[in-house]
């Protein structure tokens, strides 16, 4: 699986030489929608792997895998962000993060149906989330992108996780 880094249009190269990791995001897929998630927060990503299932765990976190003598959960993001579920393929890999808890880091494996690059994105190419009238925020959501004339919704993945706390599974800590 090969991720190529590019930068966005619109930015010149003095502006470019200044940014930093926190400016890159790794774009990936949850069927037709594309996300992003800093690369600072990501420690790997592995193809899909056998996942063994923790009894009585909501739908969405589908159990446990061992990553080198570490057990971690795994949560399949299209199912946490009720999105029509894809059939796992060839693409289907698990996102490695490390998500910020009260004792210290902790990793967490996320579920996408495929990663496709890195994109360094300019701070002007990124807007708030939108007000969707229904008083339900989105704190997960840290921006919407605008690259190439397509939208990327850009996630704050420790609070992504932190929300599973409300089911009595707190990966925070």
């Amino acid at each position: 699986m090969e991720i190529q880094s590019i930068q966005t249009t619109g930015t010149n190269a003095a502006a470019a030489a200044h940014r930093g990791s926190a400016d890159k995001h790794l774009i990936f897929s949850l069927g037709k929608e594309e996300f992003g998630i800093q690369v600072l927060a990501i420690k790997e990503i592995i193809g899909m792997q056998e996942v063994t299932p923790v009894p009585k765990m909501p739908s969405h976190i589908k159990g446990v895998i061992n990553l080198r003598g570490q057990v971690i959960p795994v949560v399949d993001l299209s199912l946490k962000f009720m999105l029509t579920p894809q059939e796992y393929t060839y693409r289907t890999c698990i996102i490695v993060v490390r998500t910020r808890g009260a004792n210290g880091d902790r990793l967490i494996g996320a579920i996408a149906d495929g990663v496709s690059e890195v994109l360094t994105i300019a701070q002007g190419d990124i807007e708030d989330s939108p007000d969707f009238g229904n008083g339900n925020p989105t704190p997960y959501l840290k921006g919407i992108a605008k690259v190439h004339g397509k939208v990327k919704l850009l996630l704050d993945i420790h609070e992504v996780f932190r929300t599973d706390s409300v089911v009595g599974l707190n990966f925070s800590n």
